[in-house]
């Protein structure tokens, strides 16, 4: 189920936001794992069994844990058993069927592997299991000993299929001890909004465009019309997943949840290394966390922590898919991450902002075409394309329509991945505070007005629209 469907918008979650605020507290969270079970077997009710699987070795693990940590050789056993078993789960169903085919090919072999279906959201609810059981190990996190209240956390609808990865510390005392306002609510509701227009606006209209050109062959198109494609996949995944993010934050802001941000306008970025600051902030913070600092961090010599950049990396891709263009997308990242520590950073500081951005796009924008292409030959064919490599024309008349009909769209996209708007509502708060004229009729009104205006669009495409995808939805 979409949070972008009419199922979801008209009947599920009005139906679950009034029942939960009819019910006592004491059964607000069955109620809440009950109906997030619900949206998760809607698709595929067979995969609910492993959710339930998942649940249950991490809510034993996390007992065994909390018995077990100051026994120092047994609790390295357990913790060994945990990650295994985590890493096992995610490992069958993500990339049995990629390590036989690559078997089939380098040895020549004919292995008959039936192929084996992604469950929804398994890399996310994964590692929020092995996060919950880690802050128990590290003291940072108590653990839960109501099953049901632990189900509550790996199960929770807003952020079970595509994020952000709520960590286990972050929302432990908000499970049983979180209070639901009317303020939050109203946030929530803001918040939701503004992120169904992204998708539903902005990311839709340019993974329209992006789908098209890609799916044309990279030597027979423009330049200009490879350009196009790029630009547009670009922002279609920012606003696809960033919208995402923005709907399952203003999601739990209406139950009395804080989920921690996703998203902090990757694309103005100075540098590689920032960038991966701002995007998918969840994700980076638990490969830092959970890996990078216990392999030691940029502690020990310039070898050591170049390796521990490259393992992350190297983690990372295979984590986004079972696909060496995936894998070869996370070591292109970890490769100018360890550039620019070494030396390109301080050069990069000395260029004026305008480069700065430049060099972080155009990598960034590389790096996206090897996330969308299939194979490396159709990658590389791609990016000989975009710089006049392959010898295809400078401009055609697919070029021309697409700029035409959708040129707009891409301005306002690459205006709405800047802080730009909100820096002018800032503004406009700021100034309304010194005029109750400007608060009463300029602030409030047109507030009220730019919230109605996006959900009214943004339902007029969820009815009308066919085309509906969601790129993380496959993660």
């Amino acid at each position: 189920m979409l949070f972008s469907s009419t199922v979801f918008l008209f009947l599920f979650l009005p139906i679950v936001l009034v029942v939960y605020f009819i019910l006592p507290r004491t059964f607000r969270n069955l109620w809440l794992l009950i109906t997030s079970l619900i949206f998760y077997a809607w698709g595929e009710p067979r995969f609910v069994l492993v959710m339930l699987f998942s649940i249950i070795i991490n809510y034993l693990f996390g007992l065994i844990v909390d018995a077990k940590r100051d026994q120092k050789t047994s609790i390295k056993w357990i913790m060994t058993a945990m990650v295994m078993a985590n890493l096992g789960l995610l490992g069958f169903f993500k990339y049995s069927n990629f390590i036989v085919n690559n078997i089939n090919t380098l040895l020549d072999t004919t292995i008959h592997y039936p192929k084996i279906p992604l469950p929804l959201g398994i890399s996310f609810f994964t590692f929020q299991g092995m996060s919950y059981v880690i802050d128990i190990y590290r003291k940072t996190g108590a653990v839960q000993k109501n099953p049901f209240n632990m189900a509550v956390y790996k199960t929770f609808f807003p952020q079970l299929i595509a994020g952000p990865i709520v960590r286990y510390e972050t929302v432990a005392h908000q499970i049983t001890g979180r209070k639901e306002t009317f303020d939050k609510f109203v946030y929530g509701t803001k918040r939701f909004i503004i992120g169904l227009g992204k998708k539903m606006f902005l990311a839709n209209n340019c993974g329209w465009v992006a789908d098209r050109v890609f799916s044309q062959n990279p030597s027979h198109i423009s330049v200009s019309l490879a350009w196009i494609g790029i630009i547009a996949y670009t922002l279609q995944i920012y606003f696809d997943f960033s919208g995402y993010s923005d709907m399952a934050i203003g999601l739990g802001k209406m139950f009395g949840f804080d989920f921690l941000e996703n998203f902090n306008y990757p694309y103005i970025s100075k540098s590689v290394t920032e960038f991966w600051r701002r995007w998918h902030i969840s994700l980076g913070t638990w490969f830092r966390d959970y890996l990078y600092i216990p392999m030691g961090g940029n502690r020990g010599s310039k070898f050591k922590n170049y390796r521990n950049i490259f393992v992350v990396w190297l983690a990372t891709g295979i984590w986004h898919g079972a696909s060496w263009t995936f894998i070869a997308w996370g070591l292109y990242y970890g490769v100018f991450i360890m550039l620019e520590k070494a030396f390109l950073g301080k050069l990069l500081v000395k260029l004026p902002s305008v480069i700065q951005h430049i060099y972080t796009l155009l990598l960034v924008m590389i790096g996206w075409v090897f996330f969308r292409s299939e194979t490396f030959g159709y990658a590389f064919s791609y990016i000989k394309t975009m710089f006049g490599a392959n010898g295809t024309a400078l401009w055609d008349n697919s070029a021309g329509y697409y700029i035409a009909e959708y040129g707009i769209l891409i301005i306002l996209a690459v205006i709405g991945s800047t802080p730009l708007v909100k820096i002018i509502c800032d503004k406009i708060v700021q100034a309304s505070e010194e005029n109750i004229f400007i608060r009463i009729f300029g602030r409030n009104f047109g507030l009220t007005g730019y919230y109605l205006f996006v959900f009214g669009l943004s339902i007029i495409c969820v009815v009308s629209s066919t085309f509906n995808p969601f790129i993380y939805f496959r993660f």
